[in-house]
């Protein structure tokens, strides 16, 4: 048992936590999305406080979910291997990506919704046309550790990913080529959100992006930490941990 994800609403007045796979806020805030093992995304209606629609097709376990900016499609990822993309209104999956081979363990899109990036087990990185579905590129460490997680930098011109080599990696996926390193943490077995990452020892750790010094640890969970977000506007952390825990912290910039 586990808190897995954990995520702030686009304004900041909500913390949605789950023990589902994956937890995503549509741009607007009126819906969330969940990914589960039971091979389902639900889109949950916040106004309304019920299920607005159940997206059926993944094979197998749902590990990681995902909205475009507009909140009109949604991108998933799972034990099938496959990268799938849905049409939200009218709840159909609208492409289905032969993408890995392995599970996808985490998906999104761009700062304009032009471009969808997807990570696997398979230790790889691809980037997709949302509109056409091909695959543009591909980025591959020499070492080809399992890849956990990816996100794109606000600016979208990088891709943070963490890889269960315990190291975090900044790639320039136009040219690709890893820009930054980040060590420093302990990680072979989970896998962790990018930006922020956790080690046995129960831990939260901060990087500066372009020194890649570990700025802080923090320190407070009795378990591993598997699920950070941080606040959209404030300077505050949320985290989350395993079944020894189980509890959310949050952490206040007070400086």
């Amino acid at each position: 048992m586990a808190v897995s994800a954990l995520k702030f609403s686009p304004d900041g007045t909500l913390l949605a936590s789950s023990g589902v796979n994956d937890v995503a806020w549509s741009s607007d805030g009126e819906f969330l999305a969940s990914a589960s093992d039971d091979k389902s995304i639900i889109l949950w209606s916040m106004e309304l406080g019920n299920i607005a629609s159940t997206l059926h097709g993944h094979t197998n376990f749902v590990f990681c979910v995902n909205f475009n900016p507009r909140s009109n499609l949604l991108v998933s990822g799972g034990y099938d291997e496959t990268v799938r993309v849905w049409d939200v209104a009218r709840g159909r999956s609208l492409k289905v990506l032969p993408a890995h081979s392995d599970p996808v363990t985490a998906v999104g899109f761009n700062h304009d919704g032009t471009l969808i990036v997807s990570c696997s087990m398979d230790g790889l990185i691809r980037m997709w046309d949302s509109d056409s579905g091909q695959c543009l590129k591909t980025l591959v460490d020499d070492d080809n550790p399992i890849c956990s997680h990816v996100k794109f930098s606000p600016n979208s011109k990088f891709i943070l990913a963490a890889t269960q080599d315990s190291t975090i990696r900044l790639w320039n996926y136009q040219n690709s080529r890893c820009v930054k390193t980040y060590t420093g943490h302990t990680n072979r077995t989970y896998c962790l959100f990018t930006c922020f990452s956790t080690t046995k020892g129960c831990y939260v750790y901060i990087w500066d992006l372009q020194s890649r010094e570990v700025l802080q640890a923090l320190e407070g969970h009795r378990d591993v930490v598997l699920a950070v977000a941080t606040h959209p506007v404030r300077a505050i952390i949320a985290s989350a941990s395993m079944e020894k825990d189980l509890t959310i912290r949050l952490w206040y910039d007070e400086s």
